[in-house]
C-alpha cells in the first residue's frame, strides 16, 4: 500500500511541477494612449534608443561603402571637388549646381534636388537617371549599399 501511494505521490507531483513549466511569460503588448501633442514618454523597461544605434550603424557601413567613392568625390567642408564634385552638403542640393564645379549640361539641366529617392535612382544607374551625365563609374548595385551611401551623405552637411 505504501508503494501505491508513493507512485501516486510521485505522479501527483510530477504533474504540478511540469504545470508551471520554465518558460518564461508570453510577453504583453503594451499601449500607451497620449493627447494630441503630448510628447512620448519611453517605454520603462524599452531599449534606449534601438532606432539611433541602427542609424548610427547605418551611416558607419555608409562611411566604409563610400570609400570607392573617394578617387573621385571629397566630403569635407570646403573641400575641393576633383573629377566628382564636393558630395559634402549634397542632400537637399540642387543637382548641378556647386559653385566651382564644370558639371556636364545634362547634370547642370537636370532639374533634379538630391534626396534620398534621387540618389538612390542615379546611385542605381547614372546613365539612366541623367542620360549625358558623365559619372559613368558609379553604379552602386546592391540596393543596402546604396541605402548606406545615401544615410552616410545626409550626415554631411552643416
Amino acid at each position: 500500500m505504501n508503494a501505491i501511494k508513493l507512485t501516486l505521490f510521485a505522479m501527483t507531483a510530477t504533474v504540478s511541477l511540469s504545470a508551471c513549466g520554465s518558460e518564461s511569460p508570453e510577453p504583453t503588448e503594451q499601449i500607451v494612449i497620449r493627447e494630441p501633442g503630448e510628447a512620448a514618454t519611453p517605454v520603462e523597461g524599452a531599449a534606449a534608443d534601438a532606432d539611433g544605434a541602427d542609424a548610427a550603424d547605418l551611416v558607419a557601413a555608409g562611411k566604409s561603402a563610400f570609400a570607392a567613392c573617394v578617387a573621385c568625390h571629397s566630403v569635407t567642408p570646403d573641400g575641393a571637388s576633383s573629377i566628382g564634385p564636393n558630395l559634402y552638403g549634397v542632400v537637399g542640393r540642387a543637382a548641378g549646381s556647386l559653385a566651382g564645379f564644370d558639371y556636364s549640361d545634362a547634370m547642370a539641366g537636370s532639374g533634379l534636388t538630391w534626396n534620398s529617392g534621387e540618389l538612390d535612382e542615379f546611385l542605381t544607374n547614372p546613365s539612366a537617371k541623367v542620360p549625358g551625365t558623365r559619372m559613368v563609374a558609379g553604379a552602386v548595385n546592391d540596393a543596402d549599399d546604396r541605402a548606406a551611401i545615401i544615410a552616410y551623405l545626409a550626415t554631411l552637411s552643416e
